[in-house]
């Protein structure tokens, strides 16, 4: 090698030198002891110096061959990249930040910048989707909305400003998805993607879906919006079926169209408001672009066939009901329902409200879940103006993301989860005191027992049978339970309608089998219509979403939030506070025990309370405590409620010597973020004459 060649290769060799040293030493700079001693270590095994001067020869002796112009810094980089050397590096390197600076290196052919002085000490690692790239996805972008004429004189909202929101929720092939709240406005900022995998439950996990096999996936992408108001009210703005199959046809596998949200209830015709929606198939493109004339060909078909079951359900129900009535005239009073509307005004047969539900670990026993489904608020359907209940019997999805519904709602739900949990379970049509219309969920055991279940409380009434031809009693007895009269039971596979003499409940022997007692549809004729996948038109069955709050943190906000409301109140009535931390904590085992009970019907747990009590509370003191349960978690909303009761205005207000308050608050979260709240109020003072 002559002097020019061996001054270029020294030369260079200097320049990057000095760059590793910069890169590393600054690197080395930010991270600590075994960290510097591991980068050495790999840097000695790896002999970086001496692969970085074997590279730059070849890179001179090539240029040589081809021209007499020195090889710059920017062949030698490309060099190190193409031979990879920097690729070793970074296999051997596992620091984040030496792993950027690397690249930057390679990729721009300049050293990085040097670091600023904050440095993030907590680096987050990127972690894989959990996406099977074996499958289509489709990606799904609302790219916002517009006319929502209800919220067209809406103030724009203040920064920090509490206000009504949006939130819009997503229902696909037991995938489940929401967006982020935005306030409401005419034209609202409804801007979120959603990635939905397009499978089948029991297809080859590894086969591709091809154009024929998505356009056969007949499944909706359900939307449901809902709108919350500033007091944490949730009202059901949309329930929305959207076919998703129309990107089936685009040569470039994506496609963008706005859809128009209808009303709910009364308002099912009106228009709410539209969304602009994006849809993506990935990977793209598909290898077959199927046309639009096949697409709208296969949904035809798919509702004339659907039209047809239901048809034909119809003309069979029509003629089971001349049978019934021909039984004995009074049954055209009993409350026998077989269709029932949704949300949006379309007539579906009660079974198909019902589904085998199961919640995998989210819930524990039957009782818990009766429990979960009283903890979703009740509230009757909406009607303008005066007239009778406006009747609406929800899909799941929109009564789980609304979190309340009438007692239909919460019958269906519990029924459905009590078959996922094996028993014999009916949703039951009739009336309590007074003749209210009412539903109820009825459980049948191996040995002829039949409980009731009541899902607006989750309380529990086994049924007693009396005999009318039995001679009358000295004592007439109590009801065994709120329910007075029965019309038709019913859940996923059977309808039956009650035609024993008389519907009242404690008369009615639930001898199911027994078709003199029970008149029951065709089962057959029950699955054309309402078992999965019958019919197009049949909305699937959502999966329960774990909970998001952690418990414990809301526990210690909404507990801050009560105390500083206590301190005020007593403020207002010139009376100090002293808190009793000790006595505070001990409050959490009644209220533990409380929830318990809720749950499984069992006391236990208050003999220690009394105890810990006991002992906290000196001799010559007075403890009084006020327990009571909520289902939201407004401090403001449960201190007003709770001070409506004289015996907590009592504690609250207390006067006396050495006067110590209490208060402790609980919150108990169940799936879908339904709330079990639990306060209570405790004081202890001088007992003086």
């Amino acid at each position: 090698m002559n002097k020019p060649q061996h001054d270029i290769i020294h030369h260079h060799l200097l320049q990057v030198n000095k760059l590793q040293h910069d890169i590393i030493h600054h690197h080395l700079l930010q991270v600590n002891k075994p960290q510097h001693d591991i980068i050495q270590h790999h840097l000695l095994q790896m002999d970086i110096h001496g692969k970085i001067r074997e590279v730059l020869a070849e890179t001179v002796r090539d240029d040589r061959g081809r021209s007499r112009r020195p090889p710059s810094e920017a062949d030698f980089l490309r060099a190190l990249q193409c031979r990879g050397i920097v690729d070793d590096v970074m296999k051997n390197l596992h620091l984040t930040q030496v792993d950027r600076s690397l690249h930057q290196w390679a990729d721009t052919g300049s050293p990085p910048k040097p670091a600023a002085h904050h440095v993030d000490k907590d680096v987050t690692q990127l972690k894989k989707s959990n996406i099977d790239l074996s499958r289509r996805c489709l990606y799904l972008q609302v790219l916002g909305g517009k006319a929502f004429l209800e919220h067209l004189q809406e103030p724009e909202p203040l920064p920090g400003q509490v206000c009504s929101t949006f939130t819009l929720y997503l229902h696909f092939c037991n995938q489940r998805f929401r967006s982020k709240p935005v306030p409401c406005a005419c034209e609202p900022n409804l801007e979120e993607g959603f990635l939905l995998e397009l499978h089948r439950d029991g297809t080859e996990g590894s086969k591709m879906a091809d154009a024929t096999a998505l356009l056969s996936m007949c499944d909706p992408v359900h939307l449901v919006l809902i709108k919350t108001d500033t007091s944490s009210e949730t009202t059901l703005v949309s329930s929305h079926f959207l076919d998703w199959r129309t990107v089936l046809g685009s040569p470039s596998g994506k496609t963008c169209f706005a859809v128009e949200l209808m009303g709910v209830g009364s308002e099912c015709k009106v228009p709410a408001g539209v969304l602009t929606v994006s849809l993506e198939l990935h990977p793209p493109p598909l290898a077959e672009t199927l046309s639009p004339d096949i697409i709208s060909t296969q949904q035809l078909l798919e509702r004339q066939r659907t039209a047809e079951k239901e048809r034909l359900f119809l003309v069979y129900a029509k003629r089971w009901w001349r049978e019934f009535l021909e039984i004995r005239p009074s049954h055209q009073s009993k409350m026998v329902k077989i269709f029932a509307q949704d949300e949006n005004g379309i007539n579906r047969p009660v079974c198909c409200y019902v589904r085998v539900l199961r919640a995998g670990r989210l819930l524990e026993s039957p009782r818990q879940a009766a429990r979960f489904v009283s903890l979703l608020a009740h509230e009757k359907a909406p009607v303008v103006g005066g007239g009778g209940k406006q009747e609406q019997w929800c899909t799941l999805m929109a009564f789980v993301c609304r979190g309340k519904g009438d007692c239909e709602d919460h019958a269906t739900l519990l029924c459905s989860l009590l078959l996922g949990f094996g028993l014999d379970a009916y949703v039951c049509v009739g009336t309590k005191a007074k003749g209210v219309p009412h539903t109820w969920v009825l459980t049948r055991g191996t040995d002829g027992s039949v409980t009731f279940w009541e899902s607006l409380t989750a309380h529990r009434y086994l049924h007693k049978t009396i005999d009318p031809d039995a001679p009358p009693l000295p004592l007439q007895p109590k009801p065994s339970s709120p329910y007075r009269t029965v019309g038709c039971v019913f859940n996923h596979q059977t309808f039956l309608a009650n035609c024993q003499p008389s519907d009242a409940v404690e008369l009615c022997i639930f001898d199911l089998q027994n078709q003199s007692r029970w008149k029951a549809m065709s089962e057959e004729a029950l699955k054309s219509v309402c078992a999965p996948g019958s019919v197009t038109s049949l909305p699937l069955l959502p999966p329960l979403c774990a909970p998001s709050l952690d418990p414990a943190a809301a526990s210690n906000q909404m507990e801050l939030e009560m105390r500083f409301l206590v301190s005020e109140h007593r403020k207002d009535l010139e009376l100090a506070t002293v808190w009793d931390d000790h006595l505070s904590y001990l409050l959490s085992s009644a209220l533990s025990a409380y929830e318990l009970e809720r749950c499984t019907g069992v006391s236990c747990g208050n003999e220690e309370f009394q105890d810990a009590v006991r002992r906290a509370v000196p001799d010559g003191h007075t403890f009084k405590g006020f327990p009571i349960n909520f289902l939201h978690r407004s401090a403001r909303r449960a201190f007003s409620t709770s001070l409506k009761s004289p015996f907590c205005q009592e504690i609250v207000s207390c006067r006396g010597d050495h006067v110590r308050l209490a208060v402790r608050v609980r919150v108990f979260v169940y799936p879908e973020d339904a709330c079990a709240v639990w306060l209570m109020f405790a004081c202890k003072y001088r007992s003086v004459l």
